[in-house]
Parts: C-alpha cells; sequence; structure tokens
C-alpha cells in the first residue's frame, strides 16, 4: 500500500508514525524461515543477513516495514544505506553487516498464522502487531501517536524524514497509493525522472528532469544542477552511461539552453529532488538533487509523489 502526499489530516480518524528515509521491504515469514522482498518483487534477503533472525520470533507472518540505517547521532541516513541495497554477494553482505547494520522498522502486519489481515482496520492491525513484541537489535516496531501536530513536530526536532498519518478505520490495499495514508514532508521535495544530463565543469553540469506524461514521454520540470558532489556525480554516472539514447524522452521542446549538448538517456532512473517553488508551467525554482531512489519504478513518478 501506498502513500499520498499531502496536508497533515488532523482528528481521532487518524494515526501517526514517523516516516522513516530507507528502503520499503516485506517480511514473507513462513515456517521460522523470513525473507524479504523489496517493493519491486526481487527478493533481498541476501543483502541484510542481520535481519534473518526475525524470523524466529515469529512463525508464520508477513510484515511491512522500512529498513534503515542509523547514522552515529541516531538518524536515518540513505546515503549509508546505499552501500547495502544492491549486495548480493553474500559475503560482502555479511561483512556490511557487521560494521553497518541496518535496522527493520516494522509498522503493519498483512498476514498472521495463515490469516490474511489485509481487510482489518489499521487499528486492529496495529494492536496485532503491538501484541507480537517484535524486538531486538536489528528490528523494531516504531510507536504510533494520536497528536498529529506533535509528531510532525518532534520530527522534525529528530532530523527524520516527516510523518505518515493512517486512517484507523482503512484497510490495507495492496499496490493501491491510496487517500488513507498521507505522507506529510518536512521539508518541499519531488521525485522526478530523469531524461538526460548537461555536462558543465564537471562531467554533469546538471540534470533534465521531469513526470511521465499520459503519452509515455516525460514532461519537463527543469534543470537540475544543484547537490551534484563528486560522489554523487560518480552514483549518477554509473546509473546513466547504459541509458544513453539517441532521441530526447521528453514531449514538446526542452528550452534550447537546457538542450544544448545535452546527452539524452533511456527515462529509468529516478532522483529526489528539494526545491522551493513551481514557475507557472510547472517548472522546478531552486532546484537541488537530495538522492538517487533505487527504490521507485519511473512509472510510478507523478507531480505529486
Amino acid at each position: 500500500m501506498l502513500a499520498m502526499t499531502g496536508q497533515l489530516p488532523v482528528g481521532p480518524d487518524w494515526a501517526y508514525e514517523f516516516k522513516w528515509d530507507g528502503v520499503r521491504a516485506l517480511a514473507d515469514i513462513a515456517d521460522g524461515r523470513q525473507r524479504l522482498y523489496a517493493r519491486s518483487g526481487v527478493e533481498i534477503t541476501t543483502a541484510y543477513p542481520e535481519l534473518i533472525p526475525l524470523g524466529e520470533q515469529v512463525g508464520d507472518a508477513l510484515l511491512d516495514g522500512e529498513v534503515v540505517l542509523f547514522d552515529p547521532a541516531g538518524r536515518p541516513s540513505f546515503t549509508a544505506l546505499a552501500e547495502r541495497m544492491h549486495v548480493r554477494n553474500a559475503a560482502k553482505a555479511a561483512r556490511l553487516a557487521a560494521t553497518v547494520p541496518v535496522t527493520y522498522m516494522i509498522f503493519d502486519v498483512l498476514r498472521l498464522a495463515g490469516q490474511d489481515l489485509t481487510g482489518w482496520p489499521y487499528a486492529r492491525r496495529r494492536e496485532t502487531l503491538d501484541g507480537l513484541a517484535l524486538g531486538a537489535a536489528r528490528w523494531a516496531v516504531p510507536p504510533v501517536f494520536a497528536d498529529g501536530p506533535a509528531t510532525y513536530e518532534a520530527a522534525g526536532e529528530h532530523g527524520l524524514e516527516g510523518v505518515m498519518a493512517k486512517r484507523v478505520e482503512s484497510a490495507y490495499r495492496p499496490g493501491v497509493r491510496s487517500p488513507d495514508w498521507v505522507k506529510v514532508k518536512l521539508e518541499v521535495t519531488g521525485d522526478f525522472v530523469v531524461g538526460g544530463w548537461r555536462p558543465g565543469a564537471r562531467k554533469i553540469g546538471g540534470l533534465l528532469v521531469g513526470v511521465p506524461g499520459a503519452d509515455g514521454r516525460l514532461v519537463y520540470r527543469g534543470r537540475v544542477g544543484g547537490g551534484i558532489g563528486a560522489a554523487l556525480e560518480r552514483d549518477l554516472l554509473r546509473e546513466l552511461e547504459p541509458l544513453r539514447a539517441t532521441a530526447s524522452p521528453f514531449s514538446g521542446d526542452v528550452p534550447r539552453e537546457d538542450a544544448r549538448g545535452a546527452i539524452w538517456v533511456t527515462p529509468r532512473l529516478v532522483v529526489e529532488v528539494k526545491y522551493g517553488q513551481r514557475t507557472p508551467d510547472g517548472r522546478l525554482r531552486f532546484p537541488r538533487i537530495l538522492r538517487i531512489r533505487p527504490d521507485k519504478p519511473a512509472e510510478e513518478v507523478d507531480d505529486v509523489s
């Protein structure tokens, strides 16, 4: 189940959780064995061996949560987590688990003892999850709160990404982006698809980004040059070089000053961008790239993501 971005809803119909800056994952536990799956459906169990013992705490369950890597200050670090995401070698994963371990923040239970719980209201699922008493060094069930504004303020004080508001009577709807779950970010950010880049003083002077349009091509949202340091530039080039294309993936014309010398790519890579405002035609003002989103498919990007 996916959330919609919006303003913080308030009232007794809502419950509030912190929004964790990590990678969404389902833990499928059966016969004491746990398998972990990414949003794409790819199995990622090998990447996180420190989470395997979770299967010993519950016999049969399907859990939903976020894999998070906390920095020394106790704040989620997506940058540090990026080193763990794509590891498929068991020996390397074991070494990383010992030095930069992750924590699985479990926020929902979808199956228990063979029973499908997705039709249950959120409040009942949450009560059931709390009753499992799941807790260890590498996984936890984070708290849920009744006061939305106070939760939002606390998220800011602790340097978290934002708040998730969930309607207490809502069922779990797999694969649906539902208004019953609302994510409220502390910063104005959005996810955009990279359609190309322009060289500058460095190999990447700016990314050309957009959102998928009705015709399948990208609607241009602007050039993003801020936030591209040396490390991020290396990561971007590693992802974008294999995607080089001969023609622009954007519908309509990209402004001449942005298109001049552009290197076009097949629109698959998603990046998260922080920005100030939008121009009347939807272009981003003062944009700055925050991170690559390898966990998000390009087709799921829209202007309210």
